[in-house]
């Protein structure tokens, strides 16, 4: 059973745009457990521009799925919110900062010695912990090497391509999952994902564990409803 984690950045966005606490992003995550999502997903940034460390904090007190956070390591505030709160898991994403969103994986290669040692300060406090990847062989053979539970595909190079040549645009993306399958890494995928493109990567991706959705998700609760959207992803899944 592949899960899927909801992200729910775009609700702290929408709050944010307009001050006060509507809409209630710890009620969204409730409610999105309520609704079938086996986890809650969060991305906080330094300038706290859609969710902050303190709605983290919050939202950790109700979480009864599966808790992930996403967020670059290099920032100290976020490690030590990571220690603090204790999510079930950690991913690592090299943002930049003040980037818009999520655009490249690490190079695990070039970066092994800071990723062993920032993965095992969250290993050491019981975190699973999952990097953001490109599909390259190359970085997905070297992943093991920095300690990591998991890696999480970066998919949107393949939801670009997918409706012009949806064969070729997943190719690369079995090979990489077949490689880390091989070396016994677990596997979550991300990014751009949505309900035209999502079933096709479940279905020939081997041993997803996990995929984490936000911004198509909230697009579509916008008009199908959130606990309809939640379903309907769910059964992209199956």
């Amino acid at each position: 059973m592949i899960k899927l984690s909801v992200n729910i950045n775009k609700f702290a966005t929408i709050r944010n745009s307009r001050g006060g606490n509507n809409p209630d992003v710890v009620k969204a995550a409730i409610n999105a457990q309520q609704f079938g999502a086996d986890g809650i997903t969060v991305h906080p940034r330094p300038d706290e521009r859609h969710i902050t460390y303190n709605d983290v904090r919050e939202i950790k007190k109700i979480v009864t799925t599966e808790f992930n956070i996403e967020g670059n390591p290099r920032e100290e505030k976020f490690i030590q919110l990571v220690l603090e709160t204790k999510p079930h898991q950690v991913t690592l994403v090299p943002d930049a900062e003040g980037q818009l969103t999520s655009d490249h994986g690490w190079n695990t290669i070039e970066h092994k010695n800071y990723l062993t040692e920032t993965i095992q300060i969250f290993k050491n406090a019981g975190i699973r912990v999952s990097i953001f990847i490109d599909p390259i062989i190359e970085l997905i053979e070297a992943a093991p090497l920095t300690g990591t539970d998991r890696i999480e595909l970066y998919t949107e190079a393949y939801a670009k391509q997918f409706n012009t040549n949806k064969k070729k645009a997943i190719e690369p993306y079995i090979k990489a999952a077949e490689k880390a399958n091989s070396l016994g890494l677990g596997i979550n995928a991300g990014h751009d994902l949505n309900l035209e493109n999502l079933q096709y990567f479940s279905k020939n991706i081997p041993c997803l564990d996990e995929a984490s959705i936000g911004h198509a998700l909230i697009c579509d609760a916008l008009y199908l409803g959130f606990e309809n959207t939640i379903q309907l992803y769910k059964r992209q899944l199956q």
